[in-house]
């Protein structure tokens, strides 16, 4: 049995991550079609296609690999420039060296590759191209897919903190301490009774206010009782539903950090139960842990640096750390096969597929190409190119051509591959674990 639960993890984050790969997609698809750009396909995975089917111009399918997806748009690049236009770029970059020139060669390989690639995607489109398109309609588009992942991640959080809760100690008392200890962090009794038992609370009774402030949940109430020390305090206490008041003084222990300060104890243990947060708690989550993930993009590859440097020393990760896909399914089927209640571990999961969404959403928001950032930049810079010229009261320049970034793209591609190699191989010789 827990080897099917743990199974049914993996097989349900790879599903959720799936279907947040697809909605990121139909985010981009979207905004696409109501601008008029001809999309001529909308696929879901990498490799060998499992199935498709075409609804009006465009064909929509699964590919083999459900961990990456992409839309093919008309024109994503302009037109390759004439001869007379690469004759002129090819003088500006004369005197290079022999090595240089092999190098080139091998990178205008590359750029030709994707400007045929993309000439094909032009044919029939007319007008219909994402190049054409003013800028804000192209950064529109292109920051479409990482917005359906924020509000994914949103949505999510929503229903983790408003519909299942966040584990919080309560005021329901789950049982009693037999004594006082020496200090704060102590062990050791210093008395044989807690002021607690001595007043006749009992396991299940609910701390409703005290000295008339109610409270809401056990921090509140501890916070009230360790500023009290050794003052007689009201307790309204609930049993069986049935509210009595009684009089506790707590104790003064002397803290552990602070020996010449006592703080209050009057000896009783939380009852652990997941309380429902207000609507907003869920927004709030995910925008804090945009924040939390941000940090980690930033310092993407010495923390990467850093898990390789523990295959070899055998030394413990970060557990704030970066995770592979399979880091990930690994978390997953350990909440799943987890001994906790199925409440606990199914709100595990969608918060941990939120917090995927997050990443997702920071990940693809990087200046880079082929991330959706990178084409943001360019759309961005092919605006500031034609404004200066109108303010300079020069012809329209040229559109950007994006396809003399393909070198950049080809080195950010084979370090992301380099990256998620490594955090692979490290969650399968070394990986994370809640247990």
């Amino acid at each position: 049995m827990t080897i099917l639960a743990f199974v049914i993890g993996v097989v349900v984050l790879v599903v959720g991550l799936a279907v947040s790969i697809a909605l990121h997609e139909i985010g981009h698809l979207l905004p696409a079609k109501a601008f008029g750009v001809r999309v001529g396909q909308y696929m879901i995975g990498f490799g060998p296609t499992l199935f498709s089917r075409r609804r009006g111009e465009t064909e929509y399918g699964v590919k083999l690999l459900p961990l990456g997806g992409y839309i093919s748009m008309a024109g994503m690049y302009p037109p390759a420039p004439t001869m007379e236009e690469d004759a002129e770029d090819a003088a500006a970059t004369r005197g290079r060296t022999a090595r240089r020139r092999v190098s080139s060669r091998f990178f205008r390989t590359l750029v030709q590759d994707a400007r045929e690639a993309n000439a094909e995607t032009l044919i029939g489109a007319e007008e219909r191209t994402f190049y054409r398109l003013p800028v804000y309609k192209r950064v529109i588009i292109m920051l479409g897919g990482p917005f359906m992942n924020l509000l994914q991640a949103i949505v999510l959080f929503t229903i983790l903190f408003s519909g299942f809760g966040v584990q919080t100690a309560t005021t329901t008392v789950s049982s009693l301490s037999e004594c006082v200890p020496v200090s704060s962090t102590s062990q050791d009794c210093a008395s044989t009774s807690a002021p607690a038992e001595q007043a006749g609370l009992e396991p299940g009774d609910t701390i409703v206010s005290i000295d008339g402030v109610a409270v809401a949940d056990f921090t509140e109430a501890t916070a009230l009782i360790q500023a009290s020390p050794g003052r007689a305090m009201n307790f309204v206490i609930d049993r069986d539903g049935t509210q009595r008041t009684v009089t506790i003084t707590p104790a003064a222990v002397p803290k552990a950090d602070d020996p010449s300060t006592d703080i209050g104890f009057i000896g009783v243990r939380p009852t652990g139960a997941l309380v429902a947060q207000p609507l907003w708690a869920g927004p709030q989550a995910a925008i804090e842990n945009v924040g939390a993930v941000a940090g980690i993009i930033v310092k993407l590859p010495v923390m990467v640096a850093e898990t390789a440097s523990t295959l070899v020393t055998g030394a413990e990760r970060d557990p704030n750390g970066p995770l592979s896909v399979v880091g990930a399914g690994v978390i997953a089927g350990e909440m799943a096969s987890s001994s906790s209640p199925i409440v606990n571990r199914v709100a595990g999961i969608i918060g941990l597929l939120g917090s995927l969404n997050i990443a997702l959403f920071v990940f693809n928001l990087v200046p880079l190409l082929p991330l959706d950032g990178g084409h943001v930049v360019v759309a961005l810079w092919d605006g500031i190119k034609r404004w200066w010229a109108r303010i300079a009261r020069r012809p329209a320049p040229r559109p950007v051509d994006a396809t003399k970034l393909i070198p950049v793209t080809f080195v950010v591609v084979a370090a992301l591959a380099v990256m998620g190699g490594v955090l692979i191989l490290a969650d399968l010789i070394n990986p994370l674990s809640l247990i």
